[in-house]
């Protein structure tokens, strides 16, 4: 059945600037739906077979007229509605209502009352624009209670905690932080602050990628190295943030705060923990505590969730959660735009330009997988934003580059192919030769050139050392993505 549907949201601007209502079937859902309309102000038509209801809904002075929903003459009555809902008990009765509304031609835009995913499709099938099922919403209201009472109490808990801490607060990331996990930390750091504590943000390793090192930048955010347990006597508390796949067992003893958006691999002990892996980045979870402490965030904290949120999602592609999405619209009105542009498309370094060319020149493609070999490089992070703009070549789901520098094979990977998680891949290909691992969609490896030879990298061998790891990587990857001795290309 081909119809065109006069949507009352093209017409008017929003639905609930229609005026014009009619309600088939007005039991207990119906009246409800009733009661909100008729309190907007808005002109309502209550259609319903049971006279003893008819006559109580005329009492409250209500507009209803005795008919049976499932008879032709109701679509007469209802002609004049921009919106019909059809929310009798009586599945059967509603779908003869919305048959015989279309088969009419009529355009009002349809909401139906369905009982299970069955009558659901069918509905649909027969021409209702929105079809509810009164259990399906029962059960999403009590979850969204659920959750919230859940945050509220939470909530009070970290209060409680960050109330009975004093002194000096510190803030660890993990390992070599990613933007969420510095994100997280910048939340956690404003609301201690608004409880009177002195917070500091630190972490171990380095802050590699290149947006990574641009977001710290732009925004300001002031960050300490953390090498030593000596590091961690002037602190009298310790909170972890998004911090699952780091060394632990250095800072167990101390442990105040524990949060991240992934369960641990082993057993955190520590006085408040909220691990949600029903969310895709732990940002999400401190924007959901800073709503529930109503604190506004600053544009600086602000700026660093959203761009947090979309990281850890890679711009809402992978992963992305409702909590996730709602926590971003949040954010929204309170963020640096233009910061925030900046921070996205951090500007592109003479070295990485230098990398992308040779990546260009030596790639090899076989199916939609390319592999490249930048050769012997100065900025190993540079890897990654090649590897992320090769992929914007046409055909093409996955790329790798890899280089070598201070006596280390440096690979980056990325990929778009869902079926693929590349830092799974890259793990169980080279995990056994050094270290490796990332996530679905990026991952990176860090060889030591060792087990390939015993070459010293002087001038008079780096040939010889290109073309062995050129070999041993290009094969171990081809293989590894189940491309091996298909047909390739390349740009040399």
């Amino acid at each position: 059945m081909t119809r065109t549907v006069k949507h009352p949201m093209s017409v008017e601007g929003t639905i609930s600037s229609v005026s014009r209502y009619a309600i088939l079937g007005c039991g207990s859902v119906g009246y409800a739906v009733a009661e909100e309309l008729i309190a907007e102000n808005k002109d309502v038509l209550i259609l319903d077979k049971d006279e003893s209801r008819v006559e109580s809904l005329r009492d409250q002075d209500l507009n209803a007229n005795q008919l049976d929903i499932a008879e032709p003459e109701s679509v007469e009555v209802v002609a004049d509605r921009e919106v019909v809902l059809i929310l009798s008990s009586d599945i059967e009765a509603n779908k003869k209502a919305v048959s015989s509304i279309r088969e009419r031609g009529g355009e009002q835009f349809i909401v139906a009352r369905a009982s299970d995913p069955v009558t659901k499709d069918e509905l649909t099938e027969m021409g209702a624009d929105v079809v509810i099922n009164p259990s399906e919403v029962i059960a999403d209201s009590a979850l969204r209670s659920l959750e919230s009472g859940e945050l509220e109490y939470k909530a009070k808990q970290l209060k409680e905690v960050l109330k009975q801490a004093s002194g000096q607060l510190l803030i660890v990331t993990h390992n070599n932080p990613s933007s969420d996990s510095i994100a997280s930390a910048v939340a956690l750091q404003a609301i201690a602050e608004e409880n009177g504590l002195t917070a500091t943000i630190s972490y171990n390793g380095d802050i590699g990628h290149h947006e990574n090192r641009a977001f710290v930048n732009l925004l300001g955010i002031e960050l300490t190295s953390l090498t030593d347990e000596k590091d961690l006597v002037e602190y009298d508390s310790v909170a972890l943030v998004d911090h699952i796949d780091s060394e632990t067992r250095f800072f167990e003893p101390h442990v105040n705060i524990f949060i991240d958006h992934l369960e641990p691999e082993v057993d955190i002990e520590a006085d408040f923990t909220d691990i949600r892996p029903n969310v895709s980045s732990t940002s999400t979870i401190l924007t959901k505590y800073l709503q529930e402490f109503d604190l506004a965030p600053s544009e600086i904290v602000s700026t660093a969730l959203l761009y947090g949120i979309r990281s850890e999602t890679v711009d809402f592609k992978r992963e992305t959660t409702p909590a996730d999405l709602t926590a971003a619209a949040y954010l929204y009105p309170f963020t640096d735009h233009d910061t925030l542009e900046q921070v996205e498309s951090p500007s592109m370094s003479p070295e990485t330009l230098d990398i992308l060319a040779e990546a260009i020149q030596s790639r090899e493609v076989q199916g939609s997988h390319l592999v490249s070999n930048a050769g012997f490089i100065r900025d190993r992070d540079a890897l990654g934003q090649a590897a992320q703009h090769l992929l914007k070549l046409e055909g093409i789901t996955t790329t790798a580059v890899f280089g070598i520098a201070d006596d280390q094979i440096y690979l980056s990977a990325r990929s778009k192919d869902i079926r693929m998680d590349i830092g799974r891949l890259l793990e169980d290909t080279f995990a056994e030769m050094g270290e490796a691992g990332g996530q679905s969609t990026q991952g990176d490896v860090v060889i030591p050139l060792g087990i390939f030879t015993g070459i010293e990298t002087d001038e008079e061998n780096r040939d010889t050392l290109l073309q062995l790891t050129e070999e041993a990587v290009r094969r171990k990857l081809f293989s590894a993505m189940g491309v091996e001795g298909t047909e390739s290309s390349n740009g040399g």
